[in-house]
């Protein structure tokens, strides 16, 4: 667009006339109006406006990125802390356990039924046990304080009165890569591409001459109540201003943005490798993980089918109680890392779902891949904005 200014002035002066006698000091009111405009010859102004759009998108891809990258975040934390909640619960019921274990041993020794050796054991492993309930207790606050930093509130508790959420149905197959392109880190790089190859066209009419227009209108009088109705004066002209000897620099500025493009350009292809490096591995975490959290489940069903029986052998005399401390020495860490495989699912989803921008919800259609129909009643959705 053209530009228009206004200029209001006031002058006074007094100067020699040619003889070098003082001439009498006089007081010039002016005022104003100035046009200038740049003609798009070479598309240096669109070009400038082209880069300038990218990088205005770019910041707003940004600042997704930050709305998703929070929304992960607290999911992460949210699920890491209820993983706590399950430990510090499984540490608990454990300590009975073996304070129960440990009353029989010292019972038993002080009747001279039973040895030092097994008490001793017995209660090394209550020890050990209650040892971890603070330790599970200052980690849930550090956690909780952690998610009320992500909300922006003051430490405080979070409030778990839902029971933990399950996973979202398997995801489906066939999904389209186009899902990517929402990515805040890829239509990052893919803006910042396009203002680096818009940057190319500007500095490449550098080298052209521009045309500009120039105008100015206005009144002039030594009387300001006369400034009006006084003299008035105007000018319009137009100029072509073009590069001939630079020493170089238009070249040189010419070859720097056209580098810091192909530097844009590798980027913008790194990036986008990695989001499908980041997909396929999430993918498989989600599918490899099912088959260890089975697994898991069946050990843990294992220890405490091994601890009942244990517990049964010791008291019909079958045997001593060292395999009843071995089975519960093996069945606490086993529900740990059954807790924890638990958790790991949960964190798989939350990566997905950062990975693929938003969910694997295709937005405004069923999230099927370009040109499926949906299966029966299957309605129209999309993902939730990253913000919620």
């Amino acid at each position: 667009y053209p530009q228009l200014d206004y200029r209001l002035g006031v002058d006074r002066n007094k100067l020699p006339d040619i003889d070098g006698n003082d001439s009498q000091a006089r007081t010039l009111y002016s005022a104003n109006v100035g046009l200038s405009w740049e003609i798009v010859l070479w598309g240096r102004i669109r070009r400038l406006n082209e880069a300038a759009r990218a990088q205005y998108l770019a910041s707003e891809d940004a600042q997704r990125g930050v709305l998703l990258s929070l929304t992960s975040d607290v999911a992460t934390a949210y699920f890491e802390l209820r993983e706590l909640d399950v430990e510090l619960e499984i540490a608990r019921r454990t300590e009975v356990a073996f304070q129960d274990t440990y009353d029989l041993f010292k019972r038993r020794l002080e009747g001279g039924a039973a040895s030092a050796l097994e008490t001793s054991r017995a209660e090394a492993n209550l020890r050990g046990v209650t040892a971890q309930i603070p330790e599970l207790e200052r980690a849930i606050v550090a956690k909780e304080n952690q998610i009320n930093f992500l909300l922006g509130r003051n430490p405080q508790a979070i409030v778990r009165d839902e029971p933990m959420p399950t996973l979202p149905p398997p995801i489906p197959a066939g999904l389209p890569s186009q899902l990517l392109e929402r990515r805040p880190d890829v239509r990052l790089a893919e803006d910042e591409m396009i203002a680096a190859n818009a940057n190319i066209g500007v500095a490449k009419a550098d080298f052209f001459p521009t045309l500009s227009l120039t105008g100015i209108f206005g009144y002039a009088s030594h009387d300001l109540n006369n400034l009006v109705s006084g003299g008035n004066f105007y000018s319009f002209g137009a100029g072509l201003l073009g590069p001939l000897f630079q020493g170089g620099r238009l070249k040189r500025e010419y070859e720097v943005v056209k580098w810091q493009w192909e530097q844009a350009k590798i980027q913008y292809e790194a990036t986008v490798i990695n989001a499908f490096a980041e997909v396929s591995t999430f993918l498989t975490d989600r599918m490899k993980l099912e088959t260890t959290v089975e697994q898991r489940t069946l050990r843990v069903a294992a220890l405490e089918e091994a601890v009942r029986l244990a517990n049964l052998r010791y008291l019909s005399g079958l045997s001593s109680y060292f395999e009843v401390l071995e089975a519960e020495q093996q069945l606490f860490p086993a529900e740990n890392f059954l807790a924890q495989s638990k958790r790991d699912q949960f964190l798989a989803v939350v990566s997905l779902y950062r990975a693929l921008g938003g969910g694997w919800q295709v937005e405004g259609e069923t999230g099927l891949p370009p040109g499926a129909a949906p299966q029966g009643d299957a309605a129209p959705s999309s993902a939730p904005p990253p913000s919620k």
